[in-house]
């Protein structure tokens, strides 16, 4: 395959993923299995060249790319004739990559939000960026508990899609479905935004705690109350608590908190082992933990685990002395949230 695009007449939607990293390129084939014609646009020209002769080593060694996948470097001939546009630029460079779409973006298709955070300077959701940018475009986003690698293998995964418009949220999720992808709709948008987003940040944490030896008893009790927290801040935009407790809230959050795979994990696990963070994947809790602490904050919501994230990130505070705040902070029953 060259950088150029061929037009060729399957069923199923003009799917355009912007994105060719290893999540990218796994919706690309998940988009394909559901028998979308997919158009996938990356910048760098290796993964283009790479993904046309059927592999991705930069970010999914060892995994075949089936045929089909249509990739270049031309972000106009990737959205033209779009039916879709799933974004999978990660989001701190959302904004960049929606103004350098503007000009070709298809009005009124929906454009689906695939990366999780929130923005650090502006403290924006993702959604609140493509309302501004492209406000003809309905925004939806799509998150669970999902990894890269599982997704590119076809290994059975569940996700949910969410729109405010509950017809489309449904219409994609049927479209996006596929016999190892299962997708499940919701109404609730800022809600499975906040969950992807926070799950982020207390990855880091669990991975932390991990690293710095301090027990599974330790790690467990971070996840549980991390919830607590993601309960507070979600409610606090709106959310539903049954959008928190499904697949883009504890789902999402059980998986991350759990596996090396997570790169945010495994940012918080080299932290914890004091090994050297550079180089290391991009970890999207880094700078959400910064802005969700400061939200926090000017939201008066009590975020003691946000908080300590955010300030060993910076450099405040050791994991153990924040652990030990955490550790001493004033009794209250369990189910004071």
């Amino acid at each position: 395959m060259t950088d150029s695009i061929n037009s060729r007449a399957v069923s199923g939607w003009r799917v355009a993923v912007l994105g060719g990293g290893a999540w990218g390129t796994a919706l690309a084939l998940a988009m394909l299995r559901a028998g979308h014609s997919v158009r996938l646009f990356a910048r760098d020209h290796d993964t283009v060249a790479a993904i046309g002769r059927g592999e991705n080593p930069r970010y999914l060694p060892g995994i075949a790319i089936e045929p089909g996948i249509e990739a270049t470097s031309d972000i106009e001939a990737a959205l033209d004739g779009a039916d879709c546009v799933l974004a999978v630029a990660p989001a701190q460079s959302l904004r960049a990559m929606l103004s350098a779409a503007k000009t070709h973006m298809p009005k009124s298709i929906p454009l689906v939000l695939c990366a999780k955070g929130i923005e650090r300077d502006t403290g924006a959701l993702l959604s609140a960026i493509v309302a501004e940018i492209l406000p003809q475009n309905p925004v939806a986003a799509l998150s669970g508990p999902s990894f890269a690698t599982d997704v590119a293998r076809g290994l059975p995964t569940a996700v949910v899609v969410a729109a405010r418009d509950e017809v489309l949220a449904a219409d994609l999720a049927a479209r996006f479905s596929a016999e190892n992808l299962r997708c499940y709709s919701s109404d609730d948008l800022i809600g499975v935004e906040i969950g992807g987003a926070l799950k982020n940040v207390f990855a880091i944490a669990a991975g932390a705690v991990t690293g710095a030896g301090l027990g599974a008893s330790a790690q467990a009790a971070m996840v549980t109350r991390g919830f607590v927290e993601l309960r507070r801040i979600g409610a606090a935009f709106g959310a539903k608590p049954e959008t928190l407790m499904g697949l883009s809230g504890l789902g999402d959050l059980l998986l991350t908190c759990s596996s090396a795979q997570s790169r945010n994990f495994a940012y918080g696990l080299a932290l914890g082992q004091g090994k050297p963070l550079a180089g290391l994947p991009l970890a999207e809790g880094v700078p959400t933990a910064a802005i969700a602490a400061r939200i926090a904050t000017e939201r008066d919501i009590d975020a003691p685990i946000i908080t300590a994230v955010a300030a060993i990130l910076d450099g405040t505070v050791t994991i153990r002395q924040a652990v030990s705040a955490l550790m001493t902070r004033p009794l209250k029953t369990e189910t004071d949230v």
